[in-house]
């Protein structure tokens, strides 16, 4: 297994994320999925083997198994040394691009982004489980009372917040929707976000995988609305084996809650610096990224 955390390519530095290094080639991004992991928004100094990889090759498959319901930004996913020279001869800057962007890494169209994170629920759980016990609904939706953690909701909800880079997220509001420019728009994200939610949760439960809730991202490329950024993946997903669903309590997920339980055990103040992680807590994590894209897949990780 190999381990990414810093890419410092040659070329022209786009943005810098927690996880993904951004690289601009004129009207396309380079995007690359490090192994880099954050959490209580804090990058810690180690890495996830194969994490990068994972979030990439996901989200290159749903970006294609979705792509009748609304297009997307992907050109290409670098999957081979070809490609990989391909995007090389983008460039106008020279320089060699290591082997280690193959399969972690794509190239994508130019968007201009949408700054509302469209996330969509499908059974009551995390943060929303919380506000349920609290107020008896989540965001703007009442529901009905005596509903347990974890179970199913009658139809799924879309509960948008902002994205901003300066504060934490927030649910949108009238304000907001119509500060941002979205008012003619507002419907279409709402529809597409919870057509592709149905569409990826009923296809995920032939394997094996409840999708409890998610987050979409979308832009427009070409003048067009389009899906961007990263999709169904255990970064923006929450995801659970239908064989251990039990409704009542919290549920298992393929995600990086051995990280969150090690750390909040750790006795951490959850500030920076985040302490290095045991090797069998960063195992354990590596191993359940691996699996869910197994799982829905069918394919073993390249």
């Amino acid at each position: 297994m190999s381990i990414l955390l810093e890419t410092n390519l040659p070329l022209s530095l786009f943005r810098r994320g927690k996880v993904r290094d951004v690289y601009d080639l004129g009207d396309r991004l380079l995007i690359v999925s490090t192994d880099r992991i954050s959490a209580f928004d804090v990058i810690l100094p180690c890495g996830i083997p194969d994490k990068g990889k994972v979030l990439n090759q996901l989200s290159a498959f749903w970006f294609e198994k979705t792509a009748h319901i609304l297009s997307n930004h992907v050109i290409k996913v670098i999957d081979s040394s070809v490609v990989l020279n391909e995007v090389k001869n983008l460039s106008s800057q020279p320089g060699e691009l290591p082997d280690s962007l193959i399969g972690r890494s794509m190239l994508v169209a130019k968007a201009e982004r949408i700054p509302v994170e469209c996330v969509v629920r499908g059974y009551l759980s995390g943060s929303a489980w919380a506000e349920y016990k609290e107020t008896g609904r989540i965001g703007h939706i009442d529901l009905p009372s005596g509903m347990k953690e974890s179970q199913e909701l009658s139809q799924p909800i879309f509960t948008p917040t902002t994205k901003s880079d300066t504060e934490h997220d927030r649910l949108l509001t009238n304000k907001d929707i119509k500060d941002l420019g979205l008012e003619d728009i507002f419907e279409e994200l709402k529809q597409k976000s919870l057509l592709i939610y149905g569409y990826a949760r009923d296809y995920a439960r032939t394997r094996g995988i409840i999708i409890a809730d998610t987050k979409f991202e979308f832009g427009f490329s070409n003048g067009q609305l389009a899906l961007i950024d990263e999709l169904l993946t255990p970064d923006s997903s929450r995801f659970w084996d239908v064989s251990q669903y039990e409704v009542g309590h919290s549920q298992p997920s393929f995600d990086k809650q051995p990280v969150r339980d090690w750390l909040s055990a750790s006795g951490w103040n959850k500030e920076p610096p985040a302490p290095m992680l045991p090797p069998e807590v960063i195992e354990r994590t590596s191993k359940r990224y691996r699996e869910v894209y197994s799982r829905l897949t069918g394919r073993v990780l390249s």
